[in-house]
């Protein structure tokens, strides 16, 4: 059974169970630690008793969190041969860097099985089922939880968090009969308050997240409050110092008299840690009128309350689960802020059909109780692929290049804005994101399935932003495959303080004369494409170009159009004679979408301009002759000028031994996908070369904000002897 902060059992029960799930929690997350990615030859572990785990030691890169006040104080992450992978590579856009909205805000809290289960591969996994969260445009704040002492996030949650203008925190906790032990030790003076307080700020400073929640949920002997105020204070002013509109949170748990009683709402007994901190998450048990009275003690800080909800359901007001939502609304009609717990219920408990349609339906839930909080498009370029970082198969410019199921939360791009009602999205077309079905670039796709008539077109919400359009044109790309008349466009609504709002229709290819007569009525503009192009290796796909100038206006919203010019034909088997028909079978994928105010291609640094070194190289035996590779691949610009260049895909060619290969024939040497980075850094592990192979090319394709990838010929790389060849 599975505990939040606080549960409503008996405090004896709650504590000896709560205290099981501690031990067990920590037993499994170091048994874990050695079992990565079963089945992946990369990261297969070599025995089954392995060694005890030595984070100085190179091995697959994972993330983890501290487990003592010791490893705290001596710095002794910043040692770790898993350091320099753990740093979040998205920083977050100088919109969300800002100070919060002065509005209600949506904190979500991950907690799920003790934490770091599929998301601690920070190189990614094999699970394609493995759990993400893609509504990112409903929330404010994200907190990974867990119950060690220092959770520090995973990097792939930040990455996508930031890219999606969201804050990320880590969890600080101490809680039972060890909480209490550590408790004692962190304020013993005001000195060691202060300590571990600065070296939690250098830890979310160095791995790129925004702040902290602090859960002292122990009692506190009363003499001590003053230094464990001393170390709220001093966090929050020392992470604001080292990450400016940071955020320190302070969990309901502990009163300003030593005692662990939690209060439900915000009162005089834990006001005086709210006020030194940036907000406080309050208890999930709270009654219907706590959040009107905890927003009148808080007068204008209001919104930095946020009144918890309990997924799970467990004695939280409203029920959680399917009914989250008459919580939210209750939270959003006193205009206070929410903090939902443990999201993943949805994941956990396996709720049907599918975790993609269970969690589709019960964010939607959440959307209709509170609405937006992120807008996007808000600057150029932009890119998204729908990828939720997580699939079956990876593709490149349409080529697949991996067809192994993976995970990778870091892979995700920005996510469509998709309406759900009931079971699937509204209207007469299915609209899903297909992990399936072959991508144009990712694991993902938005496929539209269903009926269409072909004297009606469909409409589905992708992105609604807050884009401000300059003099220069914008430019939009996008890849399309369907099935015989389905057709796919886009449609544009701008808005303008002066002028009148406008709505333009970005058409697919085909007839020009019937896509205006058909449209005309229905858009104030009608664009057909400048540009189309059919892969010559894919041909299935079509990209289109398009450009519009409206400057002046704001780009406030963006939808798929779905839609048929003219009836198909069939032959007649009984007559031999071809006849119309009007088909209602609908079929399309959207594969990408971009948008950006250049004309010319992405511009790469050529290969000469890159260091790459290969660092702890290990060469082991294998089976029948083969050898083992074990490296660290890094790389970096000559010129030490830093680039953003969001990921890196990571191949491997093995040239075979000239003196020993067959005469007079041609060698043709296929690159092997082998993952992404999100840094400048990749370890191989457990890499089989087999025999007679007498050289390695490893090469980073690198990638670019407009989705554009390097051509793998002009991409950097390092070549490898293999040794004892």
């Amino acid at each position: 059974m599975r505990f939040p902060f606080r549960s409503y059992f008996k405090s004896h029960h709650r504590q000896t169970l709560s205290s099981l799930r501690f031990i067990l929690d920590s037993l499994f997350f170091l048994l874990s630690k050695f079992n990565p990615m079963a089945g992946n030859q990369h990261a297969t572990p070599h025995s089954d008793d392995p060694p005890p785990f030595d984070p100085s030691e190179p091995s697959i890169p994972i993330s983890y969190p501290l487990k003592t006040l010791e490893e705290l104080e001596s710095r002794s992450y910043f040692d770790s041969f898993h350091f320099p992978f753990t740093k979040a590579s998205v920083k977050l856009p100088p919109y969300a860097a800002n100070e919060l909205p002065k509005r209600p805000r949506l904190l979500v809290c991950h907690d799920m099985a003790g934490g770091y289960l599929d998301d601690k591969w920070i190189q990614g996994g094999n699970n394609p089922d493995a759990y993400a969260i893609w509504h990112w445009y409903l929330i404010d704040v994200f907190v990974y939880f867990s119950h060690s002492l220092v959770t520090l996030p995973p990097p792939c949650w930040t990455n996508t968090a930031h890219n999606h203008g969201v804050k990320v925190l880590g969890t600080f906790i101490m809680e039972w009969d060890e909480g209490k032990f550590l408790a004692n030790k962190l304020l013993s003076s005001k000195d060691s308050a202060k300590m571990y307080a600065e070296r939690l700020s250098e830890l979310a400073a160095a791995l790129g997240f925004d702040g902290w929640l602090v859960n002292m949920e122990v009692s506190v002997d009363v003499g001590q409050i003053p230094n464990l105020e001393e170390f709220v204070s001093h966090l929050t002013q020392s992470m604001h110092s080292l990450v400016p509109e940071s955020l320190v949170i302070w969990y309901d748990s502990v009163t300003v008299d030593g005692k662990l009683n939690w209060q439900d709402q915000l009162n005089e007994k834990n006001k005086p840690f709210f006020d030194i901190s940036d907000g406080i998450f309050v208890n999930y048990t709270w009654q219907e009128n706590y959040p009107k009275q905890s927003a009148e003690v808080a007068g204008y800080r209001k919104f930095d309350v946020y009144m918890g909800i309990d997924v799970f359901g467990r004695n939280t007001y409203g029920g959680g689960q399917w009914t989250t939502n008459l919580a939210l609304d209750v939270i959003k009609r006193d205009n206070v802020s929410a903090a939902i717990f443990a999201p993943g219920w949805v994941y956990e408990t396996k709720q049907l059909p599918d975790f993609q349609t269970a969690q589709n339906r019960w964010w939607g839930l959440v959307e209709r109780s509170w609405d937006i909080s992120q807008n996007y498009p808000l600057t150029l370029p932009f890119y998204s692929n729908f990828d939720q970082g997580h699939g079956y198969h990876i593709s490149v410019d349409g080529k697949q290049i991996s067809q192994t199921p993976w995970n990778n939360i870091s892979s995700q791009s920005f996510q469509p804005l998709l309406e759900f009602f009931g079971e699937s999205t509204a209207g007469n077309l299915e609209v899903v994101v297909d992990l399936k079905e072959q991508s144009y670039n990712g694991g993902g796709n938005l496929t539209f399935n269903g009926t269409l008539d072909d004297d009606i077109h469909f409409s589905a919400r992708l992105f609604e932003g807050k884009l401000q359009l300059a003099d220069s044109p914008v430019h939009f790309t996008f890849s399309v495959k369907s099935n015989g008349s389905s057709l796919l466009g886009l449609s544009l609504e701008f808005t303008s303080a002066v002028r009148k709002q406008k709505s333009v229709l970005l058409a697919s290819w085909g007839d020009s004369l019937m896509t205006m007569t058909r449209f005309v009525r229905h858009f104030d503009n009608v664009i057909m494409p400048r540009r189309v192009t059919k892969l010559e290796t894919e041909p299935s796909w079509v990209i289109l170009e398009s450009s519009i100038a409206m400057e002046g206006y704001m780009l406030t919203k963006i939808h798929a159009v779905c839609y048929k010019l003219r009836p198909e034909v069939h032959k007649s088997e009984r007559q031999g004679k071809t006849m119309a028909f009007s088909p209602t079978e609908y079929h399309a994928v959207l594969g990408h979408l971009a948008i950006d105010s250049r004309t010319q291609n992405s511009n790469f640094p050529p290969s000469t301009s890159w260091l790459v070194d290969g660092n702890y190289i290990e060469w082991s035996s294998g089976s029948h002759g083969s050898r083992k590779l074990n490296v660290k691949l890094v790389w970096k610009l000559k010129d030490g000028k830093t680039h953003l260049f969001p990921k890196y895909y990571i191949y491997v060619k093995k040239q075979p031994n000239l003196s020993i290969a067959e005469p007079n024939r041609s060698l043709q040497l296929v690159q092997e996908y082998l993952g992404v980075a999100e840094v400048e850094a990749f370890y191989v592990s457990d890499l089989v070369v087999s025999s007679g192979t007498s050289r390695i090319k490893f090469i980073i394709q690198v990638c670019s904000l407009d989705g554009a990838f390097q051509k793998l010929e002009e991409s950097p790389s390092l070549d490898l002897d293999v040794q004892g060849s």
